[in-house]
Formats: C-alpha cells, structure tokens, sequence
C-alpha cells in the first residue's frame, strides 16, 4: 500500500510558507487550483492561536456572497481538524454605518482562543476599526480594489498581514498593476504565481484523481488538460495561465517616453552589400575612421568618475543593431550620453565598435547583450573580452522579459532614466506592448523611417543597459604593481605614475613608445 501524499501540494505549500514569512503575499494563479481551501487552512490556523503564539482575527473578502460561504465552510471543516471544540458557521448582519439600510449577510468561525474568521462584504469600510490578517480573494473581481487594497493597507501599521489571491481580469485592472508594480521592485510585497501548467505538474490532477477514485496516467492527464483548455476557449489564457487580456496602446505612454528625454547625440552608421566584400584591412580602416571621427569625441565627454554600463541589442540585416552606453548618476538616474545604430554593418566592424566604445567607458561595470540568432557571435566574443562576471549574454525568454521589463516602464514612471530625444528612439519604446501580458516588443517589424526597418531595437537595447545597471557584478583580479624604471629618482616618479593612463592610452593608439622609458602600464 502507498503511502498517502502531503496534505498540501507544493503551490499550496508555497502560499503557507508566504503567508508565515511576509506581511503581504499577492498571487497571480489559475483557476481552480485550490488556493481559496489552503487559504482557508491559513486563516483556521491563525485564528485558532492564541495572540502569543501569532493569532489573530482573519477577514476574509470574495466578490460575492456564494464566495464568502463556501470559504467559511472550508474554513470551518479545517476547524474541525484543529479545534474541535469550534463554534459552527455564524450568520450575522453586517451593518453599513454610511448605509444603515443596506445590512448584508456576512458570515464567521469562532474559535477558543478569542478570535474569529469573519467572512466580510467588499467594501472598503468593512475593515474600518479591524485588525489582523486579510484575505482579499479573485481580487481582480472586487468593484473597488484599489480602495480596498488601501482599507487593507492600513493594517499593517499594527502588524497586520495582507494576503490577495486572483486570476487575471485585464491587463489595466488595478490587480495587474499591483503584480507589475512588485516586479517592478516598486512594491516589497512577495509575489508568487501558478499557472495551470505549475498545478499540474505539481500534481493538482493525481489530487483530483485520489479524491475522486479515478485512477492517474499521464495519458488521461493529458486528455483532461486538453478538455479544460478547450473548455475555456480564448479566455484559457487568462483563465488558466496568468496571462492578462490585453488592452490597446503601447505598454508605456509616449508622453511618458518624452518626458524622460534630453537632447543626446545618436550616431547612425550604414553600409551597403559591397561593404562586406571589401578586403579585411580596409573594411578595419573604414570603420576605424568612424570610430576616431564620430565615437572618440563622444567618450572624451564621459565622466571618469561615473560608473557605467551597456546594453546592445543585435542585427545583421533589415533591423537594427543599437548599443546603448548608460551612466549611473550619483542620483540613480540611468543617462544615456549618446547612442549608436548600426545597419547591415559585418560581424567584424560590430565587434570592432563595440570593443571600441566598451573598452573607453569609465568604470564599466556590467553589460547585457543580446545572445538570440546571429547576436550570439558578439555576445560570446564580448564574453571573452571583459569576462563572465561583467558580461551577460542574454536569450531572451518569457521569463526574461516578465522579470526585466516592468522594471524598465518603472523608470520611465518615475523619471529615473533619460534617453536621447530622437523620434526613431521614441517610435521603438512605442513598439514596447502587452503581449500575452508580458511586455515586449511584438513579433513583427514596422517601417518607420526612410523605408527602412525598425524592431524596437532601441527599446531592446535600453532594456538590456538598464538591467545591467541593476545587475551587481564583482570582479576579482590580482595585477602586480610595476617595478619603478631605471634612471627616474624619487622627485619626478609621482609625475610619472600620475601619467600612466595617458601613456596606456597611447599605446592603445599605437604610439611608439619607447621601450626603456616606462614598461606599458593598463589602468582600469
């Protein structure tokens, strides 16, 4: 005979652990997957503690009644496992102070340590007084979330716990905005999230199987994955998988965009089809020239002190490659000082200006660059060049954008970032969407300018600067400190330390130095 499974499935476990650890726990789940009964466990446990041991009253808020009873239910068949001296469901009148007319059923647990699990209307005055833990349940269906979130809030200030629990109902909805305001390190609220795939594979159907004497295989569970699916039609997105309905618009507003930019060169350099032909030394003088005429004078401008990073987004042909250096102010703004397009330019000169404008940034802390297709190449040399602790090359995945990209819009909303203002750079961020309610840019390619192609390859790139802007990368390295050159005394040795990185950079320029004055010296 098996022995029987854990309680809780893992998701559920999860929510347990959350709710122990955090003072606000917001998931975003499917349908259907048992978040309400293991809520209900939460709330009978902690109303059947006494106060030293952490309980406290419980106030639970679905959208409806039939919602309310059948969490007091779960909540009271929990109760009978913890305390079975527990009161039975209570049904009582609420009474509206501002509407004395307009008394709702409400209903409660009551349990031998002097606390309650009170099932409440949705209104934000019902938690007028209250203290304890909440549970706002299918938020997203609540009537006045955003004040009922605010009446929540408030609990806090003496202790209290918040625990919010919905699917998706549109990418606007107040519900989403708060999931992306946490991912956006906006809220230090803790976030979890279960699709239907996550409660399957961590065995919602076996569950469903074992209570209801079906036996399990893969195959059948494969089936009624298909059913449930079907079932839903074009809301399973939404409905099963986390994914909110989109509205219109771009992600973020342009006037938003606008607001953040500053008057900023953009360097733009294009090639024909010959170019590639021509032979290798003159294809590294061309693009050497570009560099020393278009790029030198830009990097001189460049604060020494001013950590900075990068972000480049790749193309061979049709779109755009964008390099995007950006400075960490020392008020944590993120300051592009200029930007770099580059059209139907070879592998070789990208690599070449890239190194160019990489090797030149004062305090280069970290670049992300974008390792998807073709970009692989200069991803992985750039990899071999400034080494894994500073350079990341970046596959772009689901998981990727839904975790870096609400931090981007976050700048933008609270004027954190400045981009060179420039109608090309802006029509890019305007590309940025919701796409299965994750933001990104969408999977086709607009011409914007001159009939050429554009990708969003700028936002891409901001996006990818700006998370190695938050990224913390360290560096460990061991460089013996040079022996003092013969024939120079004391007095003018300092003179001579202190021009150590000019001399490097002329070697970097190919100067001529001679051997038996100063041994070559690199200074990061």
């Amino acid at each position: 005979m098996s022995a029987l499974p854990a309680v809780f499935l893992p998701y559920q476990q999860a929510l347990m652990s959350s709710a122990t650890e955090h003072a606000v726990t917001v998931v975003e789940k499917s349908r259907r997957t048992g978040y309400s009964w293991a809520a209900a466990a939460i709330a009978a446990l902690k109303a059947s503690a006494a106060k030293a041991a952490g309980g406290s009253p419980v106030f639970y808020m679905g959208y409806n009644l039939d919602m309310a009873r059948e969490f007091i239910d779960y909540v009271a068949n929990w109760a009978k496992s913890i305390e079975p001296a527990a009161a039975q469901v209570q049904e009582y009148l609420f009474s509206d102070p501002e509407h004395p007319e307009r008394d709702v059923k409400a209903f409660r647990v009551s349990f031998a340590s002097g606390f309650e699990v009170v099932a409440l209307p949705s209104v934000p005055r019902a938690l007028r007084g209250k203290q304890g833990m909440v549970i706002i349940d299918e938020a997203a269906f609540h009537d006045a979330l955003d004040e009922v979130l605010k009446a929540a809030f408030a609990l806090l200030i003496w202790g209290g716990q918040v625990l919010i629990v919905s699917t998706h109902n549109g990418d606007t909805h107040p519900f989403n905005i708060l999931v992306q305001d946490i991912r956006a390190g906006r809220r230090p609220y803790h976030l979890l999230r279960c699709t239907f795939d996550d409660a399957l594979a961590d065995g919602l159907y076996k569950r469903i199987c074992l209570t209801s004497g079906k036996a399990w295989s893969p195959a059948a569970e494969a089936v009624w994955r298909e059913e449930i699916i079907a079932f839903y039609g074009q809301a399973a997105d939404e409905e099963l998988f986390a994914i909110p309905s989109q509205g219109t618009g771009s992600a973020i507003p342009g006037p938003l965009i606008e607001k953040c930019m500053v008057p900023a060169p953009v360097v733009r350099w294009a090639q024909t089809a010959g170019f590639t032909l021509w032979a290798e030394h003159l294809r590294e003088a061309e693009c050497r020239d570009f560099c020393e005429r278009e790029l030198a004078p830009l990097l001189a401008t460049l604060d020494r002190d001013t950590p900075h990073v990068f972000g480049e987004d790749f193309a061979r042909s049709g779109d755009l490659t964008a390099i995007v250096p950006m400075a960490i102010g020392r008020d944590l703004v993120r300051r592009v000082p200029f930007l770099v397009e580059l059209r139907n330019v070879p592998f070789e000169q990208q690599r070449q200006i890239l190194f160019y404008i990489v090797d030149r940034l004062p305090r280069m802390r970290a670049g992300k660059l974008d390792a998807t297709g073709n970009g692989q190449f200069l991803a992985e040399v750039a990899l071999q060049r400034y080494g894994e602790l500073r350079i990341e090359a970046v596959r772009f995945s689901e998981i990727w954008y839904r975790e870096n990209m609400p931090q981007y819009k976050a700048a933008f909303e609270d004027g954190m970032i400045e981009l060179p203002r420039d109608r090309d750079i802006l029509d890019d961020h305007r590309q940025l969407s919701y796409v299965r309610g994750i933001i990104r840019v969408p999977e086709r390619t607009l011409g914007l300018t001159d009939n050429k192609q554009r990708h969003g390859d700028t936002a891409i790139a901001g996006a990818l600067a700006y998370a190695a802007s938050r990224a913390e990368p360290e560096e460990y390295a061991y460089e013996p400190a040079a022996a003092r050159p013969r024939g120079i005394d004391a007095r003018n040795s300092a003179a001579v330390w202190n021009n150590a990185e000019l001399l490097a950079e002329e070697e970097d320029r190919g100067s001529d130095l001679r051997s038996g004055v100063l041994p070559a010296l690199r200074v990061r």
